[in-house]
């Protein structure tokens, strides 16, 4: 079926409601790389029941819309579509567990051309399913690589943000483990992409390849260790692009700047940059 770009855009999902336990919580942090080091009292924090506090990136993974994308109404070549950046401004800090709410919409769909794709950015509001109260606002940035040409818009031009011209404030190295997809996916994820070295071959992969997401969330551990004092509600904010791939067992090297209230980033793998345009607001906490 061809693209339909006008049903897409004007599509409206239907609320989506997620309960979670502490355990889901505290499954979540061991997937995304915590605790770097076992005797790490900020780490533990996130891990053990007796004082447990909840990473904000985990609303990334709450009330998901599944694999939406998929129904033919839309036309979307899901094949190739490919999850470019992520960013989330968070309102609250979440509970140890409870019963949430997404309201999602389409908030954009421009097009780049035939040879480019469609540029598609999903918002998820995610709330307290008994008061409403207001957790975070997550937005997914989708490359729809074979529906472009439609006859949309252009996307804006957005300027990048640069780096500072001077060494980083803090850096940090993160060990993934070789079974870091194996724990991310229980939080909700299971594309086979992330498990199955067949499918990973048949995508192009030699092996299963890391959950963009899962770097979403080291990355917000890391701006909360180190500009938030691992206190979930100094961190207002964070985005960054997903710019190459992660490996389950590499190592992601970190350099981050401070600049006022906010904290500009990047995380490379080697000689690759695997995270650019990283940028995150956080509180000083006074």
């Amino acid at each position: 079926m061809a693209f339909d770009a006008e049903r897409l855009g004007r599509h409206r999902f239907a609320p989506v409601e997620q309960q979670y336990s502490e355990r889901d919580a505290i499954l979540y942090a061991l997937g995304v790389g915590l605790p770097g080091d076992p005797l790490d009292a900020g780490d533990l924090a996130f891990l053990l029941e007796d004082r447990l506090k909840v990473l904000p990136t985990y609303a990334a993974t709450l009330a998901t819309l599944g694999m939406w994308v998929r129904d033919p109404s839309f036309g979307i070549d899901w094949v190739r579509l490919l999850h470019s950046a992520q960013a989330a401004t968070f309102h609250a800090p979440l509970p140890r567990a409870a019963k949430v709410r997404a309201e999602a919409r389409i908030r954009s769909l421009h097009d780049r051309g035939v040879e480019k794709g469609a540029v598609c950015v999903v918002e998820r509001r995610i709330s307290d399913a008994a008061t409403r109260e207001s957790y975070c606002t997550v937005e997914q940035t989708l490359i729809l690589r074979g529906n472009g040409g439609f006859g949309g818009d252009a996307p804006p031009r957005v300027e990048p943000r640069h780096l500072p011209g001077r060494a980083p404030d803090a850096v940090a190295q993160v060990a993934v483990s070789p079974r870091a997809a194996l724990i991310y996916r229980l939080s909700g994820d299971l594309n086979p992409l992330h498990a199955d070295p067949e499918v990973a071959r048949k995508a192009g992969f030699d092996r299963p390849i890391l959950h963009g997401l899962a770097s979403y969330g080291i990355a917000g551990a890391q701006i909360l260790k180190h500009f938030c004092g691992d206190d979930p509600m100094r961190l207002k904010s964070l985005s960054m692009r997903f710019s190459g791939v992660v490996m389950p067992g590499d190592r992601i090297d970190f350099s981050m700047w401070r600049e006022g209230d906010a904290v500009l980033f990047e995380a490379k793998t080697g000689p690759r940059t695997v995270l650019d345009q990283g940028f995150a607001l956080v509180d000083d906490g006074s």
